[in-house]
């Protein structure tokens, strides 16, 4: 129990946060190793919960984190009791969390905080602003159902649904939100023309009317499998209001807030998957705010910032935006005094490495769901996907070292582990090309059934599918700075699909690196040649769509700039082991094919003069 003790002083001092009202724009306060940001109006003051500890926030604010659990197991830290309701209300928020159910303040961290609310008579309520069910393998392996499972076990109220809530296709996600013991609101989401969400809810809290207005990015289709969205026969049958000037959004909103206003509502709450990066314009939170009236507080997500603002709507009266964050690194609270104001907006942040529920040792029912959860996803990883009659390979299958060690060939020539995860980037994203880094393709698939956790082991980092339009010419750029070791190792080479070429290894590369090892330029004869786009010769000023990974394609990583500004036309479409997961499994219908047989791959990188 004294576990128990030291989570309550812990948060007794988190809620002693808010006890700073009257801050400005953005400004934060920290105990503890948790920090609380809000984002309220000069005249605003908020009062804070009540604690049950006798330590006050003086006292918490010389003690750090670290070492809560020893002081509050050396003192009788007596629990919460419960208090009869006062009338305000908390409503708290997650947004992103992209299935880290046990990062951060974890999902026992948030039970945790709302049933110690809830004990100083607040009464809570629980929102989501989308992309909750992607992003872990929790989330890959159950297609999400494990992450609905959780939602519902720690008791949501509302949620909207992100871009990547149709990772899994959008029947799929239609048939998880059946699931799910709370609404989905959205209110620019259609198929075939016709909304398939109410676009707002309004929930009763201590007798006040609360509207929650759902809004997910019209970048949706671009930032998902735009297969998800279609037909068999290709046609696009969802929509998300995605026309460019923003308008029929905007429309929609100011719609949905009048009828949750018509309909008695005493505040109203957008909950969003906006996002605020200029790709995102002309649906960003600045921009549908300024576009629209009587909305109290906007709730956002998508783009994992934590900015806490007030900005004017288009009366020119005050709104608060308050983001989260990703992965449960912060909780979105929202405070509402029993006379129906908005008292103060923001968010408390775990600052530690160690999660709240690991540091601090807290237990609950939630917390047991949750290990429940991760225990059963290790007996899932052995989940068959498909079968493959061939050893896909990282490997030399012939050579091997002086200890009779095989002989890593992925990093500087094909293989048909390469080859499968190249096509499956390019044919996933419906690409001209793809390409993949051979670092990033990690061990063998050997032959027999597939597995989730071979997938897994094989793309382990969690990047993100994406497609980007480039030249002819910068394609030419990228394959001569990916062959520029050849036949030495190097973690950039590239493993591609569409696409084929030659490359003389007796041409010394003339490709320059700068102190960083990013490519700075390109001299004297190439080494790679006879290159080959769907057959025809490239044209070095024709445009072309290749799909890859945000590592190389957006972080620009393993020194690829010639793609740096590139036009990105699908943005994190889906992480890249559930590409592959959806290639094997859908594409291929589950078996291996002849054409991956040969170790040495398909013939695409022909290496001449490539003897050591």
């Amino acid at each position: 129990m004294k576990r128990i003790y030291a989570v309550v002083l812990v948060l007794a001092m988190l809620f002693a946060c808010t006890a700073c009202g009257g801050r400005t724009q953005g400004e934060t306060t920290q105990d503890a190793g948790i920090q609380t940001t809000a984002a309220t109006s000069e005249s605003t003051t908020a009062a804070a919960p009540e604690t049950q500890s006798e330590t006050t926030s003086a006292e918490a604010s010389s003690t750090s984190a670290e070492t809560q659990e020893e002081t509050a197991s050396s003192e009788e830290t007596e629990p919460v009791t419960p208090q009869a309701k006062n009338g305000d209300v908390y409503i708290l928020y997650t947004s992103d969390i992209h299935c880290g159910i046990n990062k951060g303040f974890g999902l026992a961290g948030l039970k945790q905080i709302r049933d110690t609310l809830e004990a100083q008579g607040y009464t809570t309520l629980l929102v989501d602003d989308g992309d909750a069910i992607q992003g872990e393998p929790i989330g890959t392996v159950s297609e999400g159902q494990a992450m609905i499972d959780l939602m519902n076990e720690i008791g949501y109220d509302v949620a909207i649904p992100g871009n990547h809530e149709f990772d899994y296709g959008a029947d799929r996600f239609l048939e998880l939100s059946k699931s799910a013991n709370y609404p989905y609101i959205s209110c620019n989401i259609t198929y075939q023309g016709e909304r398939i969400f109410d676009p707002y809810v309004i929930k009763e809290a201590a007798g006040l009317k609360i509207a929650f207005v759902g809004i997910t990015t019209p970048k949706t289709i671009g930032s998902s499998s735009p297969s998800h969205f279609q037909n068999e026969t290709g046609e696009y049958v969802y929509a998300f209001m995605q026309d460019k000037t923003g308008e029929a959004v905007y429309s929609a909103v100011q719609s949905a807030v009048d009828s949750a206003r018509a309909e008695g509502a005493d505040l109203v709450y957008v909950m969003a998957h906006c996002g605020l990066e200029d790709d995102c314009r002309p649906w960003t939170y600045v921009d549908i705010i300024e576009h629209t009236r009587g909305i109290d507080v906007f709730f956002d997500g998508h783009s994992h910032d934590t900015e806490q603002v007030v900005m004017k709507n288009m009366d020119g009266e005050n709104v608060t935006r308050s983001a989260c964050g990703t992965k449960l690194q912060a909780i979105g609270y929202s405070h509402i005094s029993k006379e129906g104001k908005v008292l103060d907006t923001g968010i408390w942040s775990w600052t530690n490495k160690i999660s709240a529920p690991e540091l601090l040792g807290i237990e609950n029912p939630v917390g047991t769901k949750v290990n429940e959860a991760l225990d059963a996803l290790k007996a899932q990883l052995g989940g068959v996907i498909g079968h493959t009659p061939y050893t896909l390979t990282i490997n030399d299958p012939k050579e091997v070292d002086a200890s009779g060690m095989p002989i890593r060939m992925v990093r500087r020539a094909e293989t048909n582990l390469g080859d499968l995860c190249a096509d499956a980037f390019r044919i996933q994203g419906q690409a001209d090309i793809g390409v993949t880094n051979g670092g990033g393709v990690r061990v063998d698939i050997e032959k027999g059934d597939i597995t989730y956790g071979d997938v897994l082991s094989v793309s382990p980092f969690g990047n993100m599918l994406c497609v980007i339009e480039v030249t002819g010419q910068q394609v030419l750029d990228a394959l001569e700075w990916g062959m520029r070791s050849v036949p030495h190792e190097n973690g950039s080479f590239l493993q591609v699909s569409g696409i084929s070429f030659e490359v003389d290894a007796s041409i010394e590369s003339g490709c320059i690196a700068d102190e960083y090892d990013m490519c700075i330029g390109i001299e004297g004869e190439r080494r790679v040649k006879n290159v080959l786009v769907g057959g025809e010769p490239i044209d070095p000023e024709k445009t072309y769509t290749l799909a890859g990974h945000d590592y190389m394609l957006l972080q620009i990583a393993d020194g690829y700039t010639m793609f740096k500004d590139a036009p990105l036309l699908q943005d994190k479409v889906e992480i890249d082991n559930q590409v592959l997961i959806d290639y094997i499994r859908d594409t291929l219908g589950g078996e291996i094919s002849k054409e991956y047989a040969d170790p040495y791959g398909q013939g695409r990188i022909v290496i001449l003069n490539g003897d050591n």
